[in-house]
């Protein structure tokens, strides 16, 4: 089973991947995808409010993070690494309770970024925002930094999280039932 999909004029057919015996949810994935990382990130540029920085979780934002950097000619961004590396100093980490990952995560990030992050406006990118897990990490993680969040952009938003007025999103996704209908119908 499919869902077809319209990202601010570009169309995807996302496989729908059971969570459970009743609920599934729309596999959206942007590795590989080079026309819709780009389409996404200029689309999402084009409402972003005024930051200084960007930052993205690990893993699958980071694309569409490095893309819209390229876009708007910025030199830097970010990433908060799921587990500390042997080259970071000072690290820092939050737990998550990811619903694609089904489980506990943890996001870190280290002093080096820390000191560029530091009474900066950063704006918060993720790929996809379904419970809010990882944004209410990424959100900790910046204020550790001393960083003020501009905003909270993601391409999709999933279920009710399109109706949070904290997070700016180019289209929503539904959740669906096991036989494959949008909950939100």
């Amino acid at each position: 089973m499919t869902y077809e999909i319209d990202i601010a004029g570009l169309k995807r057919k996302l496989p729908l991947c059971p969570l459970n015996d009743e609920l599934s949810i729309g596999a959206f994935v942007m590795f590989g995808d080079v026309e819709l990382t780009v389409h996404c990130a200029a689309e999402l540029l084009k409402i972003a409010p005024e930051y200084d920085y960007m930052i993205a979780p690990e893993a699958k934002a980071i694309p569409l993070i490095y893309e819209m950097a390229r876009q708007s000619g910025a030199e830097r961004y970010f990433v908060a690494r799921k587990k500390a590396k042997a080259y970071m100093q000072g690290v820092f980490e939050v737990e998550v309770q990811s619903i694609t990952t089904a489980g506990s995560q943890t996001l870190v990030l280290d002093q080096t970024d820390a000191e560029f992050l530091k009474g900066k406006r950063v704006l918060i990118i993720d790929d996809v925002i379904s419970t809010g897990e990882s944004l209410r990490a990424m959100e900790v993680l910046c204020e550790k930094a001393g960083a003020v969040v501009a905003g909270r952009m993601a391409v999709l938003a999933e279920g009710d999280a399109y109706d949070r007025e904290d997070i700016t999103v180019l289209t929503p996704l539904p959740l669906f039932r096991a036989d494959g209908t949008p909950l939100q119908a």
